[in-house]
């Protein structure tokens, strides 16, 4: 038996559709006006609401108002009866939420015809949802996964790192790592794949692993220009038949020799990184207190045989440095302009007063900056600092 719950101050119109959709096998609830339709309900939560427009007290609309904003009800489908036929009548009903109306004096034969079809569209909506639930229990689970394979810090007599990653969707397409490749060379890197959602999380993950892995077959892991160059042969956009067809992805690579104090690294298209060098060291143009380490290389899997440049520099004692996706400063403002990368690495020098500004720090002025709303890109951050 279909719950259908009828709502009509006319005792004739109550007992004629009553019976009438009883012979069709339905069990039907019935409220003699609009606050008795309004309880029952919410105590019976139909799958179908017949209710009149024009009663007393209560009308249809505030009844069709208030059951559409319950969550329990808000799939419910709702047949508004009115002998109202002009369209700004049926616009008005259409916005407070009726899905169907029905020209009074009632023609018997259109009920049961809108009544099986409302019934049949509130149970594709209820299908519908229950689809949805199950995929956002299977993103979760999928984002869990990929948060398990990203390292949150780590600890080391030369270095200490720091990590920070928020999605903006359950599945992104950021991924970090720094792992040792020997006792003296630390591997950091920061991909960021275009787009968001399934495709850049399968292509992040699969990034992250094979340099995990160090499977790019005849490559120098301590030589950036090599890795940017296989992984650039290895994820070409132009691959057909493979999940990463037409996705790049930027990157930033870097190898810290900890016995010579050199950074030796290459970016694909990626933010530069920020090293932060301790106060009192900046004494000249060539000694900046903050330094952007960037190379101009073109992202990851756009164009075939890229050669690709490296740079390196000296990381003095106590210096900082910040690794990033460009979701850390796109961050859209009040008065319409975006933060930027020049006011976060201005921001980046100020904050740093004792060389010593905390990650978590770091992470509250970015929120404050979204005013805690939900971020619109990835937003993936590492802090390296030099012992």
């Amino acid at each position: 038996m279909t719950p259908i719950l009828l709502i009509d101050d006319d005792p004739t119109a109550r007992l004629i559709v009553t019976r009438t959709l009883k012979q069709q096998g339905y069990d039907v609830a019935v409220a003699k006006n609009g606050q008795e339709g309004i309880d029952l309900a919410k105590r019976l939560h139909p799958k179908l609401i017949i209710c009149d427009w024009m009663m007393p007290g209560v009308d249809g609309l505030e009844v069709c108002r208030q059951t559409k904003a319950m969550k329990a009800l808000s799939t419910t489908f709702f047949i508004l009866l009115t002998a109202r036929g002009a369209v700004e009548d049926r616009v008005m009903g259409l916005d407070t939420g009726a899905d169907e109306f029905l020209a009074k004096p009632i023609d018997m034969d259109e009920l049961k015809a809108r009544v099986r079809a409302g019934l049949r569209i509130r149970q594709l909506s209820q299908d519908l949802q229950k689809q949805k639930q199950m995929l956002e229990a299977e993103l979760s689970e999928a984002a869990g996964y990929v948060r398990s394979l990203l390292p949150v810090s780590r600890h080391h007599s030369a270095v200490r790192i720091e990590a920070c990653f928020v999605p903006c969707q359950q599945l992104g397409g950021d991924c970090y790592d720094f792992q040792w490749l020997d006792e003296d060379s630390l591997a950091i890197y920061l991909v960021d794949v275009s787009g968001h959602g399934v495709g850049a999380a399968l292509l992040s993950v699969s990034v992250l692993n094979m340099l995990r892995s160090r499977s790019l077959p005849r490559t120098n892991f301590q030589d950036p220009t090599q890795v940017l160059g296989a992984l650039n042969q290895a994820f070409q956009t132009s691959s057909s038949g493979r999940f990463y067809e037409e996705k790049y992805f930027t990157i930033w690579y870097g190898v810290y020799n900890q016995r010579t104090r050199t950074l030796t690294y290459a970016s694909a298209g990626h933010p530069p990184a920020l090293l932060l060098n301790p106060r009192g060291s900046a004494t000249s143009e060539s000694s900046p207190r903050l330094s952007r380490l960037n190379t101009p290389n073109l992202p990851i899997g756009m164009f075939p045989d890229l050669d690709y440049d490296s740079d390196s520099c000296t990381v003095a004692p106590s210096s900082q440095l910040y690794i990033f996706s460009d979701g850390v400063y796109e961050l859209p403002q009040s008065d319409g302009t975006v933060w930027g990368l020049d006011a976060f690495a201005d921001w980046l020098s100020q904050a740093s007063t004792t060389d010593d500004l905390a990650l978590k720090s770091v992470f509250e002025h970015l929120q404050n900056l979204c005013n805690h709303h939900p971020f619109d890109d990835d937003v993936s951050l590492l802090q390296l600092r030099f012992t």
